[in-house]
């Protein structure tokens, strides 16, 4: 497993498993459990994925040891400010049954995240933590929230996928020390991404998936991902993207896929911002 540094110093696995919309509790914990077992020792959820007592029961079942894996889970918008997100957290420990987790992330930028990344510095410091960083945050978002604070998050988690790039995106995070990590890198199957003829010719000239290819791509480029499926088979073939590389010609092809735009929606919609700060966690 390829590893990347963060900006304090801790060591993250490139290549992850992600757990969004993974409601059956069941059927999360036997996803998670196989893709520990296959290899994958990062492993990502949040609150409001509303899976992380599954989460913690496949940890503790593993038998690994908890050291060799890096968790994350996030705050949802609710549940910013200084108060409530300490009380979050301390939630979400108990939940995976944890007594510390790797990352912890704001996980919309709305609400009061500054009153939450407050609470977060000092967990942080504390060692609940061992390293803070936001999801969704535009460039001025992450730059205003770096100026005004001690602690610069150290990963910032966004849609990446061919046809959301993030390219301009993830100069500014280069430029401040900030990871960048893909959140939907197949991006749910929309545009056709696995049936697009570049990636499908990439693909076979490799002999692996385009799923992989993305995989790949992404690695390359130094993105940390984190594919997720419910298929054993899909969890092995999504972490085998370790044993081919792509040229500089074929990853410049899946440059030019990039539309510079979200394939779901946009941050900056008034009707997002108010369905966000409606929507409550039964948790």
């Amino acid at each position: 497993m390829e590893l990347v540094t963060l900006n304090n110093g801790v060591h993250m696995p490139i290549l992850g498993f992600g757990t969004y919309q993974i409601s059956d509790l069941d059927l999360c914990e036997r996803a998670v459990l196989h893709a520990l077992r296959t290899g994958y020792r990062l492993i990502d959820t949040a609150a409001s994925y509303q899976n992380e007592r599954a989460v913690g029961e496949a940890i503790r079942k593993s038998g690994i040891p908890r050291e060799e894996i890096f968790v994350t889970t996030k705050l949802w918008v609710e549940h910013t400010g200084y108060d409530a997100t300490l009380q979050a957290f301390q939630r979400s420990l108990e939940r995976l049954q944890l007594d510390y987790v790797d990352l912890y992330l704001i996980h919309q930028p709305f609400g009061d995240v500054y009153g939450a990344w407050r609470a977060m510095q000092e967990l942080y410091k504390a060692g609940k933590i061992r390293a803070i960083g936001v999801s969704n945050f535009a460039p001025d978002r992450l730059v205003d929230l770096i100026l005004h604070n001690e602690i610069t998050p150290a990963v910032n988690q966004v849609e990446t996928h061919p046809f959301c790039q993030q390219i301009e995106a993830h100069k500014v995070m280069q430029a401040y020390g900030v990871q960048i990590e893909s959140w939907s890198p197949f991006a749910q199957g929309r545009n056709g991404l696995f049936e697009h003829p570049v990636l499908v010719e990439i693909a076979s000239r490799h002999g692996k998936t385009v799923a992989q290819v993305v995989l790949r791509w992404l690695i390359q480029r130094g993105v940390v991902v984190i594919p997720k499926s419910v298929h054993p088979e899909r969890i092995e073939e999504n972490f085998n993207v370790f044993d081919f590389e792509l040229s500089a010609d074929e990853m410049e092809q899946i440059r030019s896929l990039d539309t510079g735009k979200s394939l779901f929606f946009s941050h900056t919609d008034p009707e997002i911002v108010k369905w966000m700060a409606s929507r409550h966690l039964d948790v």
